[in-house]
Protein backbone atom coordinates (compact mmCIF):
# COMPACT_ATOMS: atom_id res chain seq x y z
CA UNK A 1 0.00 0.00 0.00
CA UNK A 2 2.88 2.34 -0.56
CA UNK A 3 1.20 4.39 -3.23
CA UNK A 4 -1.63 5.11 -0.60
CA UNK A 5 -0.55 8.68 0.87
CA UNK A 6 -1.07 7.54 4.36
CA UNK A 7 0.89 7.80 7.57
CA UNK A 8 -0.22 4.70 9.09
CA UNK A 9 -1.79 0.91 7.55
CA UNK A 10 -5.25 1.92 9.92
CA UNK A 11 -6.09 4.81 7.82
CA UNK A 12 -5.49 3.02 4.78
CA UNK A 13 -7.44 0.39 5.56
CA UNK A 14 -10.11 2.51 6.73
CA UNK A 15 -9.22 4.39 3.06
CA UNK A 16 -10.09 0.90 1.03
CA UNK A 17 -12.69 -0.20 3.19
CA UNK A 18 -14.94 3.13 2.31
CA UNK A 19 -14.35 3.35 -1.75
CA UNK A 20 -15.25 -0.56 -1.43
CA UNK A 21 -18.21 0.51 0.62
CA UNK A 22 -18.74 3.04 -1.86
CA UNK A 23 -18.43 1.17 -5.42
CA UNK A 24 -18.78 -2.71 -4.61
CA UNK A 25 -22.39 -3.18 -5.41
CA UNK A 26 -22.31 -0.94 -9.31
CA UNK A 27 -18.94 -2.92 -10.18
CA UNK A 28 -20.66 -6.86 -8.78
CA UNK A 29 -23.17 -5.64 -11.08
CA UNK A 30 -21.27 -5.08 -13.80
CA UNK A 31 -19.25 -8.21 -13.43
CA UNK A 32 -22.23 -10.38 -13.03
CA UNK A 33 -23.49 -8.69 -16.45
CA UNK A 34 -20.09 -10.24 -18.04
CA UNK A 35 -19.69 -13.18 -16.40
CA UNK A 36 -22.67 -14.04 -15.02
CA UNK A 37 -21.03 -16.03 -11.87
CA UNK A 38 -20.74 -14.71 -8.43
CA UNK A 39 -17.89 -16.37 -7.44
CA UNK A 40 -15.66 -14.81 -10.41
CA UNK A 41 -17.33 -11.34 -9.94
CA UNK A 42 -16.14 -11.36 -6.66
CA UNK A 43 -12.60 -12.72 -7.59
CA UNK A 44 -13.01 -9.70 -10.24
CA UNK A 45 -13.95 -6.93 -7.67
CA UNK A 46 -11.06 -8.21 -5.63
CA UNK A 47 -8.38 -7.37 -8.51
CA UNK A 48 -10.00 -4.52 -8.95
CA UNK A 49 -9.48 -3.20 -5.81
CA UNK A 50 -6.17 -4.63 -5.40
CA UNK A 51 -5.42 -2.44 -8.64
CA UNK A 52 -7.16 0.57 -6.94
CA UNK A 53 -4.05 0.19 -4.34
CA UNK A 54 -1.04 -0.42 -6.29
CA UNK A 55 -1.64 0.99 -9.34
CA UNK A 56 -4.59 3.79 -9.47
CA UNK A 57 -3.23 7.11 -10.70
CA UNK A 58 -4.30 10.29 -8.71
CA UNK A 59 -7.60 11.29 -9.30
CA UNK A 60 -9.16 15.19 -9.90
CA UNK A 61 -12.56 14.06 -8.46
CA UNK A 62 -14.46 11.01 -7.15
CA UNK A 63 -16.18 10.66 -10.72
CA UNK A 64 -12.67 10.33 -12.09
CA UNK A 65 -11.79 7.35 -9.48
CA UNK A 66 -15.44 5.65 -10.55
CA UNK A 67 -15.09 6.18 -13.76
CA UNK A 68 -11.63 4.23 -13.68
CA UNK A 69 -12.85 1.24 -11.63
CA UNK A 70 -15.38 0.80 -13.82
CA UNK A 71 -12.78 0.15 -16.68
CA UNK A 72 -10.47 -1.86 -14.80
CA UNK A 73 -13.53 -3.50 -13.77
CA UNK A 74 -14.75 -4.42 -17.29
CA UNK A 75 -10.68 -4.91 -18.60
CA UNK A 76 -10.46 -7.65 -15.61
CA UNK A 77 -13.65 -9.29 -17.18
CA UNK A 78 -12.66 -9.46 -20.64
CA UNK A 79 -9.45 -10.82 -19.51
CA UNK A 80 -10.84 -13.44 -17.49
CA UNK A 81 -13.67 -14.26 -20.51
CA UNK A 82 -10.58 -14.67 -22.69
CA UNK A 83 -9.21 -17.22 -20.49
CA UNK A 84 -8.80 -20.57 -21.61
CA UNK A 85 -10.68 -22.30 -18.59
CA UNK A 86 -13.26 -19.49 -18.99
CA UNK A 87 -14.50 -19.47 -22.60
CA UNK A 88 -17.81 -21.01 -22.91
CA UNK A 89 -18.64 -20.77 -18.92
CA UNK A 90 -21.59 -18.77 -17.90
CA UNK A 91 -24.48 -18.95 -15.36
CA UNK A 92 -27.17 -16.67 -16.67
CA UNK A 93 -29.22 -18.14 -13.83
CA UNK A 94 -27.31 -16.67 -11.04
CA UNK A 95 -27.99 -12.74 -12.79
CA UNK A 96 -31.64 -12.04 -11.75
CA UNK A 97 -30.45 -13.39 -8.50
CA UNK A 98 -28.86 -9.39 -8.31
CA UNK A 99 -31.69 -7.79 -9.90
CA UNK A 100 -34.82 -7.01 -6.70
CA UNK A 101 -37.68 -5.49 -8.27
CA UNK A 102 -39.84 -8.71 -10.17
CA UNK A 103 -41.16 -6.26 -12.79
CA UNK A 104 -37.41 -5.33 -13.81
CA UNK A 105 -36.42 -9.35 -13.74
CA UNK A 106 -37.65 -10.19 -17.26
CA UNK A 107 -36.44 -6.94 -18.87
CA UNK A 108 -33.01 -7.64 -17.08
CA UNK A 109 -32.63 -11.34 -18.25
CA UNK A 110 -33.38 -10.46 -21.63
CA UNK A 111 -30.47 -7.30 -21.13
CA UNK A 112 -28.10 -10.34 -20.00
CA UNK A 113 -28.92 -12.06 -22.76
CA UNK A 114 -27.66 -9.31 -25.19
CA UNK A 115 -23.81 -9.64 -26.62
CA UNK A 116 -21.47 -7.79 -24.39
CA UNK A 117 -20.73 -4.71 -26.68
CA UNK A 118 -24.41 -3.91 -26.77
CA UNK A 119 -25.28 -5.38 -22.89
CA UNK A 120 -22.28 -2.98 -21.61
CA UNK A 121 -23.22 0.46 -23.24
CA UNK A 122 -26.98 -0.48 -21.83
CA UNK A 123 -26.59 -1.43 -18.62
CA UNK A 124 -24.27 1.54 -17.82
CA UNK A 125 -26.49 4.42 -19.52
CA UNK A 126 -29.88 2.82 -17.97
CA UNK A 127 -29.08 1.18 -14.94
CA UNK A 128 -25.88 3.18 -13.96
CA UNK A 129 -27.53 6.50 -15.42
CA UNK A 130 -24.22 7.82 -17.58
CA UNK A 131 -24.13 9.81 -20.18
CA UNK A 132 -22.83 8.81 -23.96
CA UNK A 133 -19.92 10.73 -23.57
CA UNK A 134 -19.56 9.16 -19.95
CA UNK A 135 -19.72 5.56 -22.10
CA UNK A 136 -17.51 6.66 -24.57
CA UNK A 137 -14.80 8.00 -21.97
CA UNK A 138 -14.85 5.14 -19.87
CA UNK A 139 -14.96 2.27 -22.54
CA UNK A 140 -12.17 4.32 -24.92
CA UNK A 141 -14.87 4.65 -28.28
CA UNK A 142 -16.10 7.38 -29.84
CA UNK A 143 -19.58 8.86 -28.85
CA UNK A 144 -20.76 8.12 -32.40
CA UNK A 145 -19.95 4.42 -31.38
CA UNK A 146 -21.75 4.53 -28.01
CA UNK A 147 -24.79 5.78 -30.18
CA UNK A 148 -24.50 3.25 -32.36
CA UNK A 149 -24.38 0.19 -30.19
CA UNK A 150 -26.78 1.73 -27.54
CA UNK A 151 -29.14 2.21 -31.34
CA UNK A 152 -28.90 -1.81 -32.28
CA UNK A 153 -28.78 -2.78 -28.31
CA UNK A 154 -32.53 -1.60 -28.17
CA UNK A 155 -33.34 -2.75 -31.18
CA UNK A 156 -32.40 -6.09 -30.05
CA UNK A 157 -33.57 -5.98 -27.16
CA UNK A 158 -36.87 -4.81 -28.71
CA UNK A 159 -36.50 -7.80 -30.71
CA UNK A 160 -36.45 -10.37 -28.29
CA UNK A 161 -38.71 -8.21 -25.64
CA UNK A 162 -41.43 -8.57 -28.60
CA UNK A 163 -40.51 -12.70 -29.37
CA UNK A 164 -41.27 -13.24 -25.12
CA UNK A 165 -43.99 -11.20 -25.25
CA UNK A 166 -45.95 -11.93 -28.42
CA UNK A 167 -46.13 -8.62 -29.72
Amino acid sequence: MENIKYANTWSATEWIHSRYEQYKTMLFRIAISFLGNKHDCEDILQEAFIRLCYNAPAFASNEDEKRWLIRVTINLCKNHLKSFWNRNKTNMNELIDYVHEPEDRELMREVFRLPPIYRTVIYLYYVEGYKISGIADILKLSESTVKMRLKRGREKLKLEMEGVYGG
